[in-house]
């Protein structure tokens, strides 16, 4: 409030405890609601699965530090900083989403790689028996 709506009296000072000079001026009410805004997500259960899975790199538990950040400033009310660490929570998981998708794939392709290879090379291939290392060496030597 500025002073502009109260008058006072000359000896009367805004920080003295005098309240008989002063005219109290119309009030303002702001509104503080989001009504139309739908508060953001904070991808708490995402996080969580993020976290106990792989979690490569720690990418799992950031997402998850920040899905609880997110939660935490949206029940303060502070909706602009819920979204930015719902945001932040949401690119960590995808990532580490990313990551926990890729190293199972990337293995699963060398393996199937290794199995069309051993099943191109010369007759069968016997890991076990007596010439099996000999044999496999023999696959990298060419």
């Amino acid at each position: 409030m500025d002073n502009a709506t109260y008058s006072y009296v000359n000896d009367c000072t805004p920080l003295t405890n005098c309240k008989s000079g002063r005219k109290a001026g119309g009030s303002t009410v702001v509104n503080m609601n989001h009504a139309g805004k739908k508060p953001p997500n904070d991808y708490l259960i995402w996080s969580l699965c993020n976290t106990l899975y792989v979690n490569f790199c720690c990418l799992g538990f950031m997402a998850l530090i920040y899905s609880i950040k997110a939660r935490d400033q949206k029940t303060l009310g502070d909706m602009r900083a819920a979204q930015e660490c719902s945001d932040k929570a949401k690119w960590y998981n995808i990532l580490a989403s990313g990551w926990n998708l890729l190293i199972p794939l990337l293995v699963l392709g060398l393996l199937v790689l290794l199995v069309v290879h051993l099943g191109s090379s010369e007759g069968t291939f016997d890991f076990f028996g007596e010439d099996g290392f000999q044999s496999f060496m023999k696959l990298f030597s060419r």
